[in-house]
């Protein structure tokens, strides 16, 4: 007879089997019925803690009560990311080949913290990333490696960039009380992300060491204020060492002029991080690479693949041409890390913080292998075709603005109110409205002080219908909105 029973306590493989069905069903049917939901939680804060309990089970519990908490505690204050209606901040819709790989993740469990720990793990890696490497048309010189998400990446530039001054021997030294090592300085742009802040507070640069840079009426950086600003420090015996370029800030997707600004950084020995975590995806799209111009002369290049290639969070993309500064950085091998293979590969653990790395390359494997490369390229132009028509309607309705460019698929707009004096209060009330019917979720951001709308399209279920339904519901809001105030 089978034995099936296992020696550690563990879930039998019957029972595994018997639940992993069940829930590949309810995985199934909560995608396909994924319009059932509202896309926004629909509680108030406490709803979900208070139906737990506030001491972990003394004995064991059955999955089906489990999974019967699931559905009855946790689905009702659960905001829906792979909802198509989900049109905020930059949505991460993961695909089915996607969830499939995460799921063999987490079955395999691997470590992939040196080749030895994981073959697969590191060599998959490697290859994917060359894969899209070349789909984004990237120098061949730019070595690849997975981090988390954008912030960890861009905390990982600023790193590398302070070790590019390697005269100041802060690897070894350190930063504090060292008189004969000058002030830092970190530059980004108005509209560069909140990453670059907690990067320097991070590695002790500090916010009063992050010089801001003004852009023009297009949320672009000026590069003739980033040059005057380098030129200034100097003067006053500051040390530039970084300047961080956005390619689709977080507000408005705005580009910054890339190729201006790594000429200024090449000619001041400055490190050149690019953070194109939403936008650098739209490169793909062959008539869109032109939005990385300049990103070839960068020093470290950063493109989320979670945030518009269709796979489950997290899994963040950095590129670098100074693979040795970067490992010169991070590198520190104890004696039991230590193998024979070491001269002859990669040990991903020395490029980075962490020591445990998931098997991050296997969703990116599975999505490009699912879609293929034409398979991504036209979903990403159907994205962009969209964004441009949602602009359009914006832009020939009097009763609504455009608050800046639209060179994706990021829309900025606001209403403009008959009867409300307070315009930004009316926005906001309006935004509110609109999420308040569960059917889409749209985010906000502030643009020279306007409180601005942003709907985003680059769910993997996005299609004309469904941002034609969230521009009829824009509007009959916003009716209602003014039917009250008159």
């Amino acid at each position: 007879m089978e034995n099936t029973k296992t020696n550690n306590n563990d879930m039998t493989p019957e029972e595994f089997k018997k639940y992993g069905y069940q829930f590949i069903d309810w995985i199934a049917d909560y995608l396909k019925n994924m319009n059932e939901y509202p896309v926004l939680a629909q509680i108030n804060p406490g709803d979900v803690k208070n139906k737990l309990p506030k001491t972990p089970p003394a004995q064991k519990e059955s999955m089906d009560e489990i999974l019967k908490d699931v559905n009855e505690i946790i689905m009702p204050g659960m905001t829906h990311w792979n909802h198509p209606g989900f049109m905020a901040y930059f949505n991460s819709s993961a695909s089915g080949p996607g969830i499939l790989a995460e799921l063999l993740s987490g079955a395999f469990n691997i470590n992939g913290m040196n080749w030895k720990s994981c073959p697969s793990a590191t060599e998959l890696e490697e290859v994917v990333l060359n894969w899209l490497r070349q789909m984004l048309k990237l120098p061949e010189n730019f070595w690849g490696i997975i981090y988390d998400g954008g912030s960890s990446s861009t905390m990982h530039a600023i790193a590398a960039a302070r070790e590019y001054k390697q005269e100041l021997e802060i690897r070894t030294k350190g930063m504090s009380g060292r008189n004969e090592v000058p002030r830092l300085r970190l530059y980004k742009s108005e509209h560069g992300h909140s990453s670059i802040d907690k990067g320097a507070i991070t590695l002790g640069i500090g916010i009063e060491c992050i010089k801001i840079i003004e852009c023009d009426d297009e949320f672009k950086m000026i590069p003739t204020k980033l040059e005057e600003a380098i030129n200034e420090d100097i003067k006053n015996g500051w040390l530039p060492f970084c300047v961080v370029g956005t390619v689709g800030t977080t507000s408005s997707t705005s580009i910054d002029p890339i190729d201006e600004i790594a000429d200024i950084c090449k000619k001041n020995n400055v490190w050149l991080h690019v953070d194109a975590s939403h936008a650098g995806t739209a490169a793909i799209v062959p008539e869109y690479n032109h939005i990385l111009k300049g990103c070839e002369k960068a020093d470290s290049f950063v493109v989320n693949p979670h945030k518009w290639m269709f796979m489950p969070i997290d899994v963040s993309a950095f590129y670098t041409p100074h693979q040795e500064i970067l490992k010169r950085t991070f590198s520190l091998v104890h004696e039991y890390l230590k193998t024979a293979q070491d001269n002859e590969v990669i040990n991903y653990m020395d490029y980075g913080i962490q020591l445990g790395r998931r098997f991050r390359s296997l969703k990116l494997w599975f999505v490009i292998r699912y879609f293929g490369t034409e398979g991504i390229i036209n979903i990403l132009r159907e994205h962009l075709r969209l964004g441009k028509l949602f602009a359009e309607w914006i832009d020939n309705d009097p009763n609504f603005e455009r608050l800046a460019p639209a060179p994706l698929s990021t829309v900025c707009f606001r209403a403009i109110s008959k009867f409300e004096t307070d315009i930004n209060q009316f926005n906001e009330k309006l935004m509110n409205e609109i999420n308040k019917t569960g059917t889409i979720f749209l985010s906000h951001t502030k643009l020279n002080g306007k409180f601005t709308i942003r709907l985003v399209v680059s769910h993997i279920r996005s299609n004309e219908e469904l941002v034609k339904q969230a521009w009829q519901i824009i509007k009959a809001k916003y009716n209602e909105l003014n039917i009250r105030g008159n």
